[in-house]
């Protein structure tokens, strides 16, 4: 039996199956008043049709960062790899999760 430890380096990611519904996509970056609005621009771009009423929005506790997080239906790698490029592009954008 050659099954590595818990923890190990062998241990697949689990998988996700698609398409995937309120997958949530979270960007954390520098608080403006532009950056809301720009996440959620991205996302309409490759997630049309997400649901306003469940985005959240949180402030740090000094109100320097903010972060937003999106629940949608995740069809593929594709869409969730365009869709974190798009965000790490934004000036703003610290992580995206």
């Amino acid at each position: 039996m050659n099954n590595p430890p818990n923890g190990g380096s062998n241990q697949e990611p689990p998988k996700i199956e698609f398409p995937c519904p309120d997958y949530p996509i979270k960007s954390m970056g520098t608080a403006t008043a532009s950056y809301r609005e720009a996440v959620l621009n991205i996302m309409e771009v490759h997630a049309p049709g997400f649901d306003p009423a469940k985005v959240t929005v949180r402030d740090s506790s000094k109100g320097s960062f903010q972060s937003v997080t999106v629940f949608i239906t995740a069809t593929g790698v594709e869409q969730l790899q365009a869709i974190f490029d798009d965000l790490k592009k934004l000036s703003e954008t610290k992580m995206v999760l």
